[in-house]
């Protein structure tokens, strides 16, 4: 399927609706950006608000040489309009380690999963990050979702992995998982 990305959107009042709704969605289809189904809108919404807050450029420690805000990647169906996809360029806001990114809440639409959205959306974030000039991208996933291979294809490496780390329920404990894209 084709898509049509735009990096950093105006963030306008459909916008956030949109990317709320999706969020929903993929946390309901069971994808780990941070919630355990069931949720509604009304459980996603203020961590997306603060997500949303993270685009705001901040100066940085490092004599401010650097904005130090995240950046929104989105993908959209160029036939309908509708969004499809997103992911976030998280700055790691520690000036050693301005020289790489971490991407985080990459979601696509449930509906559309197989059918070449997600790698499309990671090949656009790796092409971002080398015009960038940056050195590697880093994300996080949780264990026990099938991620591993789908990264995997996507050129990323396993860097680590923290056992247990994140509880989706009483006796669930799932490993926290470190993936890391050589951009050099």
């Amino acid at each position: 399927m084709h898509l049509e990305f735009e990096l950093d959107p105006v963030v306008t009042p459909e916008l956030r609706a949109e990317v709320l709704t999706l969020w929903t969605d993929v946390s309901n289809a069971g994808g780990s950006v941070g919630f355990v189904p069931p949720v509604t809108e009304e459980d996603v919404r203020g961590t997306a608000e603060r997500q949303f807050a993270r685009l705001d450029v901040v100066p940085g420690a490092d004599q401010g040489a650097e904005p130090w805000s995240d950046r929104l990647l989105v993908a959209r169906d160029p036939d309908s309009g509708r969004l499809v996809a997103v992911l976030f360029f998280e700055h790691p806001r520690f000036g050693l380690m301005s020289h790489w990114r971490l991407l985080s809440r990459v979601m696509v639409d449930p509906r559309l999963q197989g059918r070449g959205c997600g790698a499309a959306l990671m090949a656009e974030a790796e092409r971002i990050a080398r015009a960038w000039g940056l050195v590697g991208l880093r994300l996080t996933a949780r264990g026990g979702m099938g991620l591993e291979t789908f990264y995997k294809r996507c050129g990323y490496q396993e860097a680590g992995r923290v056992p247990g780390a994140i509880r989706v329920a009483p006796g669930d404990d799932r490993d926290d998982i470190t993936f890391w894209l050589e951009l050099r």
